[in-house]
């Protein structure tokens, strides 16, 4: 798919995908949203991208949210196939096997809110406003911010934020534990870039399966995640790269993994 909304680019084994509407504040209309499955399908099949990057194109917006033009549209059928289309998207972003990084470059709200939390790790710019303000237009999140959100900060936070529609800034978005380091705005992607090439240096098996024993966390019992934990474990001490990773270690050099 040649793609009209998105940028995308590969440095070395981390790929950088750029929602690309910065006269709309990156807002998510239909055909971002179809750019955006395809990318990230051809991302998931790439045995070379080890790790994802999210942002958006300018200085202002981050994703700014849903296109208001489409929204207004709906109705009761064509709502809930709004909806679902989103968080099918958004759950590819979970469940994509790689860690996805957003890089949160300014206004993250609504759908684009949604979209970092659909992410497993968030940075953010000094100048990065969170929110979901929804209820401002008589809606409510419809792609799983109700449900990522409360999931990750505290209950009573997500609840202020979501009945209320107020933003917060970067600074309360670290506090609550929203993302996990601010950096000056010039400096995001570079830092993001970084912490990107360090995970892709890893073996791609451990991180793999570290990422699922972590997404479980939401669908198990913690007697059923320490279950698998152990279960993962040794699946990982029966691979290439666990006897490279040991044996470099006892060898005092770095190890050379082959992701096998």
């Amino acid at each position: 798919m040649e793609y009209k909304n998105l940028l995308f680019e590969r440095k070395n084994h981390v790929g950088i995908l750029t929602i690309n509407r910065p006269d709309k504040l990156n807002a998510l209309n239909n055909q971002t949203l179809d750019e955006l499955q395809d990318c990230l399908l051809n991302v998931q099949n790439d045995e070379n991208i080890f790790v994802l990057i999210i942002t958006g194109a300018g200085e202002k917006a981050f994703v700014a949210g849903a296109d208001i033009s489409e929204l207004a549209e709906l109705d009761l059928e064509t709502a809930k196939i709004f909806s679902e289309k989103g968080q099918s998207i958004f759950n590819l972003i979970e469940k994509l096997g790689k860690p996805v990084i957003a890089a949160v470059n300014g206004f993250a709200l609504g759908g684009g809110c949604e979209l970092a939390l659909a992410c497993h790790i968030r940075f953010a710019s000094e100048k990065a406003k969170f929110g979901q303000p929804e209820v401002n237009l008589g809606i409510i999140p419809g792609y799983g911010g109700t449900q990522r959100l409360t999931r990750l900060i505290n209950p009573g936070r997500s609840a202020e934020l979501i009945l209320t529609g107020d933003l917060i800034d970067a600074d309360d978005a670290l506090k609550m534990g929203l993302v996990s380091k601010i950096f000056i705005h010039d400096e995001l992607l570079n830092k993001t870039i970084l912490l990107a090439e360090k995970i892709a240096s890893k073996g791609q098996k451990a991180v793999g399966y570290a990422l699922k024993c972590i997404l479980s966390c939401d669908e198990l019992t913690k007697s059923e995640g320490i279950k698998l934990e152990a279960d993962i474990f040794a699946k990982c001490c029966n691979t290439d790269d666990f006897n490279e990773g040991t044996n470099a270690f006892l060898e005092k050099r770095k190890p050379n993994f082959k992701n096998t």
